[in-house]
Formats: C-alpha cells, sequence, structure tokens
C-alpha cells in the first residue's frame, strides 16, 4: 500500500486496516490469463480542475520493474513539466534546466537537495521509497511540482476532464487509490475481471 503523506492519523489507520482485510481475500492472477481495463473520471471536489488527480490500483505482491532509462522532468518557463510525475520505486528522474536562469531542486519529505546548476544542465535523483514528494525550487519560489512513487505498475494521471485509463490489469481483487494535491485522497475496493472494462466514478471530497 501506498503512505500518501498528509493523510490524518485516522485515515491511515483505515488505510491499515482496510489492507488487512485484503491481504486475506486478494487472489491477482499473474498467470497470464486475460487482462482487464480500469478507466473512469475523477470529480475532486472544491478544485476548478479535475485535472492531474493519481489513479493508482494496488494489491499486495505486485512486481515492479523500474525504467531503465531517465524519466525526464523539464525546468521550462520556470515550471516543472509535468506537474505530477507518477513512477514505481528505484527509477531516477532527471531534472532538466531549459530556462535561461539557474535552477534548483529541493524535497522537503525526501529531504535532498540537488544543488543548483545552469542552463542546459541536469541533475539526478533515484527514488527508492514509495510516497508523495514535493518538488520545489529554492531560487524561484513559485515553480512546485510532485513526483509520486507507487509500488504498482497500474496508475495513470487524469487529463483535463479528470478521466483515466488503465490497461492490463490482471484479474483480481484490488485497491483503487485516487489522490490529489489538494487532497487526503480516497480508497475503493475493486474486482478486475479478464477481457472485460471497469468503469468508475471517483469523487474526492476530503
Amino acid at each position: 500500500m501506498t503512505a500518501w503523506p498528509g493523510s490524518n492519523p485516522a485515515s491511515r489507520v483505515v488505510q491499515c486496516l482496510v489492507l488487512a482485510s485484503v491481504l486475506t481475500l486478494v487472489a491477482v492472477d499473474l498467470g497470464g490469463a486475460e487482462t482487464g481495463t480500469v478507466r473512469g473520471s475523477v470529480v475532486v471536489k472544491g478544485q476548478k480542475s479535475n485535472a492531474d488527480a493519481v489513479v493508482s490500483i494496488e494489491a499486495p505482491g505486485l512486481k515492479v520493474t523500474p525504467a531503465p532509462e531517465p524519466v525526464k522532468i523539464d525546468q521550462k518557463g520556470f515550471r516543472f513539466i509535468p506537474h505530477i510525475t507518477v513512477i514505481v520505486p528505484g527509477t531516477t528522474v532527471r531534472f532538466l534546466n531549459n530556462d535561461p536562469e539557474p535552477h534548483n531542486v529541493y524535497s522537503p519529505e525526501g529531504r535532498y537537495n540537488l544543488g543548483t546548476w545552469p542552463t542546459g544542465a541536469t541533475r539526478d535523483h533515484t527514488f527508492d521509497k514509495p510516497g508523495v514528494y514535493t518538488q520545489l525550487c529554492n531560487i524561484h519560489p513559485d515553480m512546485l511540482a510532485y513526483v509520486v512513487v507507487v509500488e504498482t505498475p497500474y496508475f495513470a494521471v487524469t487529463d483535463s476532464t479528470g478521466s483515466f485509463e488503465v490497461e492490463g490489469v490482471p484479474p483480481g481483487k484490488y485497491l483503487v487509490w485516487a489522490w490529489h494535491e489538494k487532497k487526503d485522497g480516497l480508497e475503493r475496493e475493486i474486482t478486475v475481471e479478464g477481457g472485460q472494462v471497469l468503469d468508475l466514478d471517483l469523487v474526492i471530497e476530503r
């Protein structure tokens, strides 16, 4: 289960209890059976846009493989692009400065500071543990992004309409987590069937 920083203690207790029950129930078929698709929409209550919500489909024991090459986050127009990056543990992220001024990257949750580098230069950082990591620049305080590290290969980030789609999910029982930078998020138990499409309407209220 991915640990989402910012959740209150009561929420974390509920998450642990839910996962404990799922540990006895989950039966994910990883033996080559026909896979399913999970798709749907996310509504983020109180926000002008439903974009950039993370949807993660999780179960104990899922195998994750880091990308063979660094995942790139651009620093351009004094913004981090993309705003939300989702990866699995062990993935290296490469920050590239495409602005005419020096940039920096640091993260309070990750307790790292990559220093300052000039136009055209890069810095790499490998994320080993699941969680949500704020990305900031101490030279330009308006710059903000998030790296979300999940212990599952099945995830998506919602588009401008709040829509998402995750293909290739093996049949079985899962926990769906939906997270947004302004909210604690939500959880839901689902069952994926081979060759079927599961449609979800998720509303993040808190």
